[in-house]
């Protein structure tokens, strides 16, 4: 029996070249990614996790805001409502979204390790560019800081172009980064 070139597979008992791919490495499901560059996230799943987090946060803050109402009979459900019931209710809602908004990202970010429940739905998780792991304070100075406060005030100040700057970045950056995301070092890639 002649010896193979060299580099050549080995068949034994075969007299055609193997099928491609036969031979190589078996497929690990479930593994880690390789080290290197992970995949980045487009734009549209960015928008569709951001999108459902907002649908979360409303539903969530309504769930929240009739669990502390209903029960006393306060607010939007007085048995009399008049118009200290409906400033009452309306003050409470507004309570009810700021804080399921302001702890919802970071709880579960920290929790998860970069992602959120719209995130996770769209296949996506926010990492650092260090690669350390994201952290409650970490998620707080992204989400709330950087993405609410710097963001929220600046945009207040330019009539809204800041985060309208800040949503569309992603389209033209090579690393799909939004403004915040420069801020913090931060990527968002596919999971």
């Amino acid at each position: 029996m002649s010896e193979p070139p060299r580099g050549a597979p080995v068949t034994r008992g075969y007299t055609s070249p193997p099928p491609p791919g036969a031979g190589g490495p078996r497929p690990t499901f479930g593994a880690a990614p390789p080290l290197g560059r992970p995949r980045l996230s487009g734009w549209w799943r960015r928008v569709g996790a951001t999108l459902l987090d907002g649908v979360i946060v409303w539903l969530g803050a309504a769930l929240l805001l009739i669990a502390l109402t209903a029960p006393f009979s306060i607010g939007y459900f007085a048995d009399d409502p008049g118009l200290v019931s409906v400033v009452f209710g309306t003050l409470l809602a507004v309570v009810c979204v700021a804080v399921l908004s302001l702890l919802y990202a970071p709880l579960l970010m920290a929790r998860t390790n970069g992602k959120t429940l719209g995130r996770m739905a769209m296949g996506i998780r926010v990492v650092r560019a260090d690669r350390r792991p994201v952290t409650f304070w970490f998620a707080m100075v992204r989400e709330v800081v950087v993405k609410t406060l710097l963001f929220g005030i600046v945009s207040s100040l330019t009539f809204g172009l800041a985060a309208l700057l800040d949503a569309l970045w992603p389209l033209w950056d090579e690393e799909h980064r939004a403004l915040h995301d420069f801020v913090v070092n931060t990527r968002v890639v596919v999971d």
